[in-house]
């Protein structure tokens, strides 16, 4: 299938979709911000809510980056996520489907289980909520299940957006909100393992249902502050992920803690804006998935994130930013010792831009300064250019994302430049959405000296998407 075809394809799709959902909203079954919503189509009690939302979208890379990788690639991703939830006094429970597949993938594609997951009931959980557990004006929350979830920047743990499929854990929740913005909330879960697995199944969007072990645990302790300084929020976490391999499923093998805090004051007109985040990882954990890596090393790695931005009072609402993020490497792979960081369940496209058949960087062994522009032409618009220049925290390390690694350091350490771009526009605001960007890369010494490293050039990613809610 050509790019302008399916540039076509979803532009059609997403006309006849604005088309209908307008003359939907046109009707009287309207919520009151003017968005149409199924749940009102559907005249639901009061007690009943559903919802939804599908997302379609092409991509194309040339030049690759990833480990003997050759030619160009492209693919057509599609995600639909439906979600049914009951609210009875007290108790509520909520059941949401996840269907994402993908066309047009080929046997040089880097397929896995962050692109494919069809049919699968992402989130099944039931929950009861008091109000005035401490105060009068502040709520508890206990949720048992299977759910998604965002913790504080989504740096360590998200539910994905960009990404085609997300991440869920099953367990217990405990959240407390008070009437000021605070929250605290404690986890024990088993992450979800999304199957199938091998790429075969992947390329045929096999349904298969995911599945939790007692060999792969996670917990988490966070708490947020609002209104420390004037218009600062503290947030500080503890994070434990402990795995271990089996036949069924090969995982390197962890036993890791992370404490971090993160402290910001959000963008606004004529301001300045910040954040700080930083998380340091101590325990045991192995480098490799092999059967026969038997060796646990002692764990110690940390990353940083740290941002400074300006919004200008002018036409389009210019807002200008500079950011630095380190993760850390490990320094000696000879040695018993692991210095990687490890992002846990975090998500990336925010910071180091578009992921899906792209998706170069990771927080990883990675030390990366970046600037980026934000502009807001019109309410229903909105566009981004940013740069970033990489290099590995440790040359001797792996360049995770495209498992390429000179353990004698000899390659050197710059993996290259990456300017991306964004442009959002709302068809219909709160109902369908367009979307376009993508992103080059000018290779490095590293990606040009590296072993088994494509001798192609630069990378150009592009993507065309087109979501509707509903």
């Amino acid at each position: 299938m050509s790019t302008k075809r399916v540039v076509r394809y979803v532009a059609v799709w997403a006309a006849l979709t604005a088309g209908f959902v307008s003359g939907a909203a046109s009707g009287q079954e309207q919520e009151k911000d003017g968005h149409w919503r199924l749940n009102e189509a559907l005249r639901s009690p009061e007690w009943f809510n559903v919802s939804g939302t599908y997302r379609v979208r092409y991509e194309t890379l040339n030049h690759p980056f990833r480990a003997e990788a050759s030619g160009s690639d492209e693919i057509l991703v599609e995600r639909l996520f439906l979600n049914a939830s009951v609210i009875v006094q007290q108790f509520h429970a909520t059941i949401e489907l996840e269907d994402s597949r993908q066309q047009l993938a080929d046997s040089g594609t880097p397929l896995g289980t962050d692109i494919v997951n069809a049919v699968e009931p992402v989130q099944a959980y039931v929950g009861m909520s008091f109000d005035g557990a401490l105060s009068q004006q502040d709520q508890l929350d206990l949720t048992l299940g299977r759910m998604t979830i965002d913790a504080g920047s989504r740096r360590l743990v998200a539910r994905n957006s960009f990404r085609n499929t997300t991440n869920a854990f099953a367990g217990a929740r405990a959240t407390w909100k008070g009437s000021d913005g605070q929250e605290v909330f404690a986890l024990y879960a088993f992450p979800v393992q999304r199957k199938p697995t091998d790429f075969e199944s992947l390329k045929n969007n096999d349904i298969e249902l995911d599945r939790t072990t007692g060999d792969i645990t996670f917990w988490g302790l966070f708490g947020s502050l609002p209104g420390v300084l004037g218009k600062m929020t503290v947030e500080a976490y503890a994070y434990g992920y402990r795995t271990r391999d089996s036949t069924d499923n090969p995982i390197a093998d962890r036993n890791i803690y992370t404490p971090g805090f993160r402290l910001y004051r959000k963008p606004a007109k004529e301001s300045w804006d910040f954040e700080v985040e930083t998380a340091y990882q101590w325990g045991t954990s192995r480098l490799g998935t092999a059967a026969t890596d038997t060796t646990d090393l002692q764990h110690s790695a940390g990353f940083f994130h740290g941002e400074i931005g300006y919004t200008l009072k002018a036409k389009m609402s210019p807002r200008l930013e500079l950011s630095y993020d380190y993760a850390s490497g490990d320094k000696d792979p000879d040695d018993n010792r692991n210095n990687r960081f490890d992002t846990l369940f975090g998500a990336r496209r925010f910071d180091f831009g578009p992921t899906g058949i792209y998706g170069p960087f990771a927080r990883a062994n990675i030390n990366s300064p970046g600037a980026r522009l934000e502009l807001k032409p019109a309410r229903e618009l909105s566009a981004m250019v940013g740069y970033r220049a990489v290099w590995l925290a440790s040359d001797r390390d792996q360049f995770t994302t495209a498992r390429l690694q000179d353990p004698t350091g000899n390659s050197g350490s710059f993996i290259g430049h990456q300017i991306e771009a964004q442009l959002q526009y709302d068809v219909l605001p709160g109902n369908v959405a367009l979307e376009i960007g993508g992103a080059y890369l000018f290779q490095g010494e590293f990606l040009e000296k590296a072993p088994g490293a494509p001798d192609e050039g630069n990378t150009t990613y592009l993507y065309v998407a087109a979501t509707l809610t509903f």
